[in-house]
């Protein structure tokens, strides 16, 4: 088991951490001193002694230290594919104890991720009750996964599992969700472990900024969020639109096509989803979730008309009930968006899964 620490700014509880490790354990140790200055550099000096000390010149980030650590860990050739890593924060929230209970239950299943995670007991700082609290829900809602700790450091993963985790986007906090979201993705098993939550004089040598990491960390789910509010507009105008023009073109008689005779909703509310599904498209396999290849299309398209159908159906059944179309169609919206994100990450844009050698 190799031990990651990224650190910036560290104070004396990382050398606390590092002694306690060697002292318990004679895990290999890597720490990356992430740009934290000359005013930590007796500290970092004094740790050569214990680990390997890598320094980035300038403050990088949390999960672009992390992925430093791993390329050095690869580029050694030292440890077989089954060999595990563990990443431990510097600033003393993570025991040894519970440390190596995270890096035995890796050994039990070394082809998953084993997280330590927190129950948030006892006296904890209102932002990380608060903000574990929503990416909690919201994980769970968009993956259907449930893990009661997604911001936790301590994690293990096998060393074959480098090249996925160094192509995982995210150079700062957001390093962290996303890698659960690939391993759900690539349905990779999560395996939580609960640990102690340790929290010294509330958390205040955390760099975590509540505004901005959060964003970051939310930044998949408000790109899929945009991305559909702007197609919902397009596809709502185009069907209401359409369907005036239709209805005005056919004197509200409907159009007639191979002897029948169609309602004007459902050809406008057809082109209005060509037309928006095709944006979407273009948007989330871009922008929003960056994966999916040539399939993703056939996949997207399915997804599209199983949805399409089902809108189709709520339409039917409440304009009869006397609801306006303009109001009935956001209400449909209400119902298909959230199916609409869950097939979208789980059926359409996945990625190859890898076997389990990480070729």
């Amino acid at each position: 088991m190799i031990v990651v620490i990224p650190a910036y700014e560290p104070d004396e509880k990382l050398k606390k951490l590092v002694l306690e490790l060697r002292e318990k354990t004679d895990y290999p140790i890597v720490i990356v001193d992430d740009g934290s200055g000359e005013s930590c550099r007796a500290l970092f000096d004094e740790l050569e002694q214990y680990a390997s000390v890598i320094h980035h010149e300038v403050n990088r980030g949390k999960g672009r230290a992390m992925k430093t650590a791993f390329e050095y860990i690869k580029n050694s050739g030292l440890y077989a594919p089954d060999e595990g890593i563990v990443t431990v924060d510097a600033d003393g929230q993570h025991l040894p104890e519970d440390i190596l209970r995270v890096a035995e239950e890796f050994g039990r299943d070394p082809s998953s991720l084993v997280i330590g995670g927190r129950r948030f007991t006892g006296r904890i700082p209102l932002r990380s009750r608060l903000g574990n609290g929503i990416t909690r829900f919201v994980f769970a809602l968009t993956t259907g996964v449930r893990v009661h700790d997604t911001q936790t450091g301590l994690r293990a993963f096998a060393v074959k599992r480098i090249d996925e985790m160094l192509a995982i986007g995210g150079d700062r906090y957001e390093y962290e969700i996303n890698q659960l979201l690939y391993c759900t993705k690539q349905q990779i098993k999560i395996r939580e472990v609960e640990i102690e939550t340790v929290y010294i004089d509330e958390n205040s040598s955390s760099h975590f900024h509540p505004l901005r990491d959060s964003f970051r960390i939310y930044k998949t789910i408000f790109s899929f969020i945009g991305s559909s509010i702007l197609c919902f507009l397009i596809d709502y105008i185009l069907l209401l639109g359409l369907t005036a023009l239709f209805a005005y073109l056919t004197g509200g008689e409907g159009i007639r096509l191979f002897g029948m005779i169609l309602e004007p909703k459902l050809p406008a509310i057809i082109i209005a989803r060509a037309v928006s599904s095709f944006v979407n498209y273009i948007l989330n396999h871009r922008v929003v979730f960056k994966s999916g290849g040539k399939g993703s299309v056939i996949r997207y398209y399915i997804t599209v008309i199983a949805l399409l159908v089902l809108n189709y159906a709520l339409l039917r059944v409440m304009t009869a009930a006397g609801i306006p179309l303009a109001l009935a169609q956001i209400l449909a919206q209400c119902i298909i968006y959230p199916l609409s994100f869950v097939f979208q990450r789980k059926f359409v844009f996945i990625e190859k899964k890898k076997n389990e050698t990480g070729a």
